[in-house]
């Protein structure tokens, strides 16, 4: 299985989106979500990465009550 994020190319959201794919793309991580790959589809970039049960790290974070040494946890790189 794998999660796909699509990203509209338009305006600012371009240079967030290359900016992410190049970040990723050599990123090997554990602790990260890895990018498998990525594709233009009709002008928006899709990327393609591992798929992880539970939600988004922002989801977690939102949902669950947190000391800050958990969330410095959870949330290090």
């Amino acid at each position: 299985q794998v999660a796909i994020k699509k990203m509209s190319l338009r305006g600012q959201n371009r240079e967030r989106a290359v900016n992410e794919v190049v970040v990723l793309k050599d990123k090997k991580n554990p602790n990260i979500v890895n990018s498998l790959d990525s594709f233009l589809v009709d002008g928006d970039l899709w990327l393609v990465r591992e798929y992880m049960d539970g939600g988004t790290l922002q989801d977690v974070v939102r949902q669950t009550r947190m000391a800050e040494g958990e969330m410095a946890a959870v949330s290090r790189v």
